[in-house]
């Protein structure tokens, strides 16, 4: 079975909105190695249609970085799910929606995806916490203060456990924690 891994950008003061921080290649590479790594990619409808909105342009823009763009070619041919109450087409390559129970669908989709799926949607992420999905956490911690939201686990009541699995330092300051629940 594979496991369910919260995977976002955060700055200093928990904000998780990506206006309230800086993107480089270091940063879209290191992302493109755990996505890589990754079986399947999990959206709430909100984070799926800022993706949708930008990335798959991306890919096939010969102007685009290097990084950008590999990035982008990536995430257009791995698997998507999207779980939403109010949205029911996905045109996107390799999208599919996930419907009903969430409990269900969530372990349905981690036993049919051993290599493990991410999800970076904060509202959606919160939920999944909630039901004791979670296996794992991977924050990448930019050295900013948004002094707005959305916030990291916005309106989480119980107390989360972690272990410290390991820490990568980049050279523009941001570092990357990866964490396993206790």
């Amino acid at each position: 079975m594979g496991k369910l891994t919260f995977a976002i950008n955060v700055t200093l003061d928990g904000c998780c909105d990506h206006r309230g921080m800086g993107v480089n290649e270091e940063l879209l590479r290191y992302w493109t190695r755990i996505m890589s790594a990754s079986g399947a990619m999990l959206f709430g409808r909100r984070t799926y249609e800022l993706m949708e909105e930008a990335w798959p342009q991306v890919a096939r823009d010969p102007k685009a970085t290097g990084a950008d763009r590999d990035w982008a070619q990536k995430l257009d041919t791995k698997p998507k799910y999207v779980v939403s109450t109010t949205r029911h087409d996905f045109p996107w390559r390799n999208t599919h929606h996930l419907r009903g129970n969430l409990r269900r669908a969530i372990r349905a989709l981690k036993k049919t995806t051993p290599r493990g799926v991410l999800v970076g949607s904060p509202k959606l992420s919160t939920a999944l916490q909630r039901l004791d999905l979670i296996d794992e956490y991977r924050f990448v911690i930019h050295p900013a203060v948004a002094g707005h939201g959305p916030f990291l686990f916005s309106g989480l009541q119980p107390s989360l456990r972690l272990k410290l699995v390991s820490t990568t330092r980049l050279r523009s300051g941001i570092v990357a924690l990866h964490y396993r629940r206790l």
